[in-house]
């Protein structure tokens, strides 16, 4: 059953898994604004999944915000606004309850690239290239770089953001903007094997875990133990947790 299918994202459960597809493959699925609003729609009506996966049609993931769009709108408000819902929809990733991953082939240049960098996990077709290549056009990529140097080393991160050049998939794991790289043929397969692990997990701590993992790491450490600790008692008063390990503890030894 379609989850919020549009001309510009398809959206799909398969399972618990939910899969939202980008659409506009004529353009390289270029973040227009309705484009945007249909990702957000698509992860807030993906609320209950229990993993989600984001991946692109035609030959690239995604080649960043709609240049056309942009320069057809030239007014400050109009940049105000779109840099607001771009930034909305980026943060709808990381405060969606369930793990979310980029499924990467072609380019994921510009808001593409920021796009897999904001997502949870991402795996990546061998033929991936990935840059940050406003800088190129006289646009310093300023927002994708939030998410970029959340997801790599800081000169890995400003290495791309000033040189605007293209990194492979395999420099791309190296770096840890995906967390593995595949054939190509292998691409839908893999991420979804790598999805359907994760929702194999109990959903409390999944969700917990995630939650907590993104408030602590930007946290000083003692404050980052503090919320770790809570999340441990919350997690551990969950019935579905008590009953997990108590059937762990009582279960037959060999």
């Amino acid at each position: 059953m379609d989850i919020a299918a549009t001309d510009l994202v398809l959206a799909e459960w398969r399972g618990a898994i939910a899969w939202i597809t980008l659409n506009r493959p004529a353009v390289r699925n270029a973040l227009s604004v309705e484009m945007m609003t249909a990702i957000e729609r698509a992860l807030a009506e993906a609320a209950d999944a229990r993993a989600v996966v984001i991946a692109g049609n035609g030959p690239g993931f995604c080649g960043g915000h709609d240049l056309k769009e942009m320069r057809a709108h030239p007014a400050a408000g109009f940049q105000a606004q779109l840099f607001a819902q771009c930034s909305r929809m980026m943060q709808a990733i990381a405060n969606h309850p369930a793990p979310v991953i980029a499924s990467v082939h072609g380019i994921a240049t510009a808001g593409g690239c920021q796009l897999v960098a904001a997502c949870d996990l991402a795996v990546a077709s061998e033929e991936a290239k990935f840059a940050t290549s406003g800088v190129n056009l006289g646009l310093f990529c300023s927002t994708p770089g939030v998410a970029l140097a959340r997801a790599v080393p800081r000169k890995a991160a400003l290495a791309m953001l000033l040189t605007g050049d293209f990194v492979t998939a395999s420099e791309a794991l190296a770096m840890g903007l995906v967390n593995r790289v595949v054939p190509t043929a292998e691409l839908g397969a893999a991420t979804m094997a790598l999805a359907e692990t994760i929702a194999a997990k109990e959903r409390c701590a999944i969700e917990i875990g995630k939650r907590t993992f993104y408030r602590q790491i930007e946290a000083p450490l003692e404050r980052a133990y503090a919320i770790a600790s809570e999340a441990m008692v919350e997690n551990m008063m969950a019935p579905a947790t008590t009953a997990a390990i108590d059937a762990f503890i009582t279960r037959p030894r060999r």
